[in-house]
């Protein structure tokens, strides 16, 4: 089984490893105490894949069933080891090299040019929004929920998100308000309700823009409330406040300048924009090919180092900044126990491959933000330094005051 052998032995550092080889011969490769995972490989093909691309060749391997795991061991098993052994894997000579020439492809891994960003949407948020109602809360938002308390349940914390991203937007009547990657509505729907504003909602998934459309018909607010198929590079017009959730993980490095230039254009001197985000706390580098390649094609959460130095090119005050660290480790477990439930449902939809791939995704994610370097910043931007409350105050006030609103509120949950 060389030269896998010869990794693993480099690679768990922490836990026990057993790996049955396609011959039946067991070997076992033992850290400091940890996670104890089986896991038998049926084709010899992987002892090198697994060497020279080693996770897009493991995600591959789960959906053809040519990896697979025994004696009580299980996938999460498996993306746990896997995780806490990640650095001593990125240390590893043959990982090293390969690390510095992907780097050197970093910008065509990222492309999102228009129209090439809207088939990478499609990709993945056009499978259908049936698919998406068998895992995600019953109003559908997909992105990292804010969990006030423990044992709240997924919906509770999805509008403890909301609730604090409007604190954030310090809205008045009569704002306009954008959503870039409005998603299937929500937010938008949200705001509307709580305030007088006008928002507009912008995305590339075609069958978000439906649904969202049909929700803001079903409750009231189509008057004040559009959601719109288009690329934020082609909004037009003055924002007094600007939100976007989820959607600067789909922007890439190479198109930072041009996104936070367009913030820049959309607001008045006293607009406000709130960002939302996955990033991560280690330095600059690149997504998982596998989840580039089968997930979110042109993906990429950005070191911070990234963000700022770009934010500060373009003239822009960062007038708040909060990070959100195991909130989405949270919200991906929830995901994928409903993700399970509806197991059958899924491969009904699709097929047996399908239903691994999303296992593999929605579980190596929440690994990502429960032992690995993910997790999700607020940013609070602005072109002048005075736009918001100088005393961070505000923010839980608002927060108690929409509270209270909600209790009147059409809108489910």
């Amino acid at each position: 089984m060389f030269p896998l052998s010869h990794m693993m032995k480099s690679f768990i550092r922490k836990g026990c490893l057993t790996v049955i080889d396609a011959e039946g011969k067991r070997h076992v490769f033992k850290g400091t105490p940890g996670p104890q995972v089986t896991m038998r490989l049926t084709d010899r093909k992987l002892y090198r894949t697994l060497v020279f691309n080693a996770e897009l060749a493991a995600g591959e391997a789960y959906m053809d069933g040519t990896m697979r795991f025994e004696e009580g061991s299980t996938l999460r098993d498996f993306l746990t080891l896997f995780s806490v052994n990640r650095l001593s894997l990125g240390s590893y000579p043959i990982q090293k090299v390969l690390r510095a020439i992907k780097m050197r492809f970093r910008k065509r891994q990222q492309s999102n040019r228009k129209g090439q960003a809207q088939q990478n949407v499609a990709h993945h948020y056009d499978l259908g929004n049936e698919f998406y109602r068998l895992f995600l809360d019953e109003n559908m938002l997909y992105s990292c929920a804010y969990f006030r308390e423990p044992g709240e349940t997924l919906e509770q914390a999805q509008r403890n998100k909301l609730r604090l991203l409007a604190s954030k937007l310090g809205l008045k009547p009569g704002m306009k308000v954008l959503d870039i990657g409005c998603g299937w509505g929500d937010l938008a729907l949200y705001l509307a309700a709580l305030e007088d504003v006008d928002v507009v909602g912008v995305t590339l998934s075609s069958e978000q823009q439906a649904l969202a459309s049909q929700r803001a018909e079903t409750a009231g607010l189509a008057d004040r409330v559009r959601f719109e198929l288009k690329d934020y590079r082609d909004v037009e017009g003055r924002f007094d406040r600007i939100v976007s959730v989820g959607m600067f993980e789909h922007v890439g490095v190479h198109h930072y300048d041009e996104f936070f230039k367009k913030l820049n254009a959309l607001m008045p001197d006293d607009g406000l924009a709130v960002l939302h985000s996955i990033g991560h706390m280690s330095p600059p580098g690149m997504a998982s090919p596998w989840l580039r390649k089968y997930i979110f094609p042109g993906a990429y959460s950005p070191a911070l180092s990234e963000v700022f130095e770009v934010v500060e090119r373009n003239s822009l005050w960062v007038t708040d900044l909060e990070f959100l660290r195991v909130h989405y480790a949270t919200t991906l477990a929830h995901w994928t126990d409903r993700f399970e439930a509806n197991r059958d449902k899924v491969i009904a939809l699709y097929d047996e491959r399908f239903a691994r791939m999303w296992e593999f995704y929605l579980i190596s994610a929440e690994m990502m933000f429960r032992t690995g370097s993910q997790l999700v910043f607020h940013m609070q931007l602005s072109r002048s330094r005075d736009a918001a409350p100088i005393v961070r105050d505000y923010i839980t006030d608002k927060q108690r005051d929409y509270i209270e609103q909600e209790k009147t509120l059409s809108l489910s949950v």
